[in-house]
């Protein structure tokens, strides 16, 4: 027998959210991990209402390679602004899924056990679900439900994959990697990527005995960064040393994001990039929509299967297939 439905109540969602409930805030972004299309309808739904709530906060994306302390990292900032500013802070932790059980460990809350006991803080591990670019298909999604949750700054940590890791500069303010001591030329292999993008460089794991090596090598980063051709933003990216473990850095990283956002917002790049932000959020919703209209318009899909069992039974070319394609599309949707 078919279950029902489940019923979903829009108000009561906004109410909760709204006032910050973590329940329903972890329920929404569930929701929005889902690929049903009744889902999406809810989530969309209930982002419309929230969206006047929303653009409040401080969006920062954390990367780097795995075992560079982004957890960490991460736990050590959130608290610094809990018990410091008394500031909500929101962390968006991405996992990586396996490829062939599509399993996520999920273990960042777990990592992060400090700043998960603060009522001024929410963890949400999302499985990756072997999407690139470090994040999620619905992190976007996330950002803004936290915003309406009231949360002030929002830290999406990356997968760490290395050279895909620029989809999140679309969703963030201030994008910062995360470097090893000694990690060197380690770096060589994904800057092409990576170096157009990041806000701040940070030499992690700068303890005790490795502060002189890890002060040298931000140096080094930052005579580098100043060679490169001005970004659009005409912020030079900025390179220090941090220890996690010793908490040293930690205040010197805020106020470095400050100053970002304090010049940026002056030049008016801050508001650009929101825009920005926007654009591609459309873009991805536009691309669902379309592929939820090739998955349902009834004659397009009976000849899209038509078209692929032919090109393997006639042993056409994709590119054979593909032109059919066209030449159904506009059979179907050119004006008479």
């Amino acid at each position: 027998m078919a279950s029902k439905q489940q019923y979903f109540d829009l108000s009561n969602y906004k109410e909760e959210i709204l006032k910050g409930n973590t329940s329903f805030l972890s329920r929404a972004i569930t929701l929005g991990e889902s690929t049903l299309d009744a889902h999406r309808q809810h989530i969309q739904e209930l982002l419309l209402e929230l969206m006047p709530h929303t653009g409040t906060s401080i969006r920062v994306g954390v990367s780097g390679i795995p075992g560079a302390g982004k957890s960490t990292l991460i736990e050590s900032l959130g608290t610094y602004l809990i018990e410091k500013f008394h500031l909500k802070v929101a962390v968006l932790a991405i996992d990586p899924t396996s490829e062939l059980n599509h399993g996520s460990i999920l273990g960042d809350k777990t990592r992060m056990e400090l700043l998960s006991r603060s009522d001024q803080a929410f963890i949400r591990p999302s499985p990756s679900q072997s999407n690139l670019g470090g994040v999620t298909r619905n992190t976007r999604e996330a950002v803004y439900l936290c915003e309406a949750a009231g949360y002030d700054v929002i830290l999406i940590e990356t997968v760490g994959v290395g050279q895909s890791e620029t989809a999140v500069q679309s969703m963030v303010d201030f994008f910062m990697m995360l470097q090893i001591v000694g990690g060197g030329d380690d770096l060589q292999a994904i800057k092409r990527g990576i170096y157009e993008h990041i806000d701040l460089l940070v030499v992690h794991k700068a303890d005790q005995d490795q502060i002189n090596q890890a002060r040298k090598e931000a140096a080094n980063f930052k005579k580098m960064f100043s060679l490169f051709p001005p970004k659009e933003s005409q912020w030079i990216p900025q390179a220090m040393s941090c220890s996690s473990l010793d908490k040293t850095g930690i205040d010197q990283l805020w106020e470095t994001l400050l100053e970002y956002k304090k010049q940026t917002q002056s030049s008016g790049y801050f508001q650009k990039k929101r825009t920005d932000q926007k654009i591609a959020w459309y873009q991805e919703l536009q691309q669902e929509q379309l592929n939820r209209f090739l998955r349902t318009h009834p004659k397009l899909k009976i000849g899209m299967d038509q078209i692929q069992a032919e090109m393997i039974v006639k042993n056409h070319s994709p590119l054979e297939a593909s032109k059919q394609l066209e030449q159904l599309l506009t059979a179907l949707f050119s004006k008479t």
